[in-house]
Formats: structure tokens, sequence, C-alpha cells
């Protein structure tokens, strides 16, 4: 599992880099080419599908997760509001919900989009060791 973890902070933190997905995918590969061979690679493809959740909800977090964080901030946003201009305490609870609500849906569809580069990448080491002679020098 610390393995995995590795592999997921590495691709997030090619997230965090303004690139192309093939320019993120192509500084993964290298690393992952140095360090696991094709066993290692093809078990950490095993561990990522297994805690990948599927559906539909988890899928427009991947793709949108701002979007689906978007209503929760608004909330926040409006009790703040409300309670200080009505001064009203009461009004405050709804930031100390959705505040927090708005954060987690962030981090999990960070997540999952690292894990989901991650599996590119291995798919994409899988196509060159099937197909060596497509690769441009």
């Amino acid at each position: 599992m610390a393995n995995l973890e590795t592999y997921v902070r590495m691709a997030e933190d090619e997230l965090t880099e303004y690139s192309s997905e093939a320019r993120k995918i192509e500084k993964i590969r290298r690393k992952m080419a140095l360090s696991l061979n094709y066993k290692q690679q093809q078990e950490l493809k095993a561990e990522v599908l297994a805690i990948m959740p599927q559906g539909f909800l988890p899928r427009l977090v991947e793709d949108n997760r701002q979007t689906a964080a978007l209503p929760f901030w608004g909330i926040a946003g409006l009790g703040l509001l409300f309670g200080i201009s009505l001064q009203q305490p009461l009004d405050f609870l709804a930031p100390a919900i959705a505040l927090p609500i708005a954060i987690k849906i962030q981090q999990w569809g960070w997540k999952l989009q690292a894990k989901r580069l991650l599996l590119k990448t291995i798919d994409e080491l899988e196509q060159r060791i099937k197909n060596p002679e497509t690769i441009i020098s």
C-alpha cells in the first residue's frame, strides 16, 4: 500500500504543474519505468483498479470536482453573508457544515484524477512494451 501511495503522490505532484496530459504521463512514465518492472506495474495497476470507485458520482467528481463542490461553496458563502449581515449566529452553521464538505469533494476529485493519470501512464507503458517500434526518438 505504501508503494501505491508513493505513486499516487507522484501523480498528484504532476497534476500541480501546468502542462498537457501527455507531458505529465511522459514524466511519470520515465520514473515508473526506472523503478518498477513489468510484474510490479501490473500489480500496481490491479491495486489502483481495485480501489477506484465506479459509477456516476465518482466519475462526475473526477471530471468536474470544482463544479461538484460549487453548491457547497455557495452555501458556505451565503451562510457567512447572512450570519454577518443579519447578525444571526445560527446562520454560521451553514458554513461550518458546507465548507468541510466542499473541501472533501475537492480532495476526493484530486485523488481520483491522480489515480486516473497513474492508470493512463501504466497503460502507455504496456503499449510501449507491446509495440516498441512505435517509439519515436
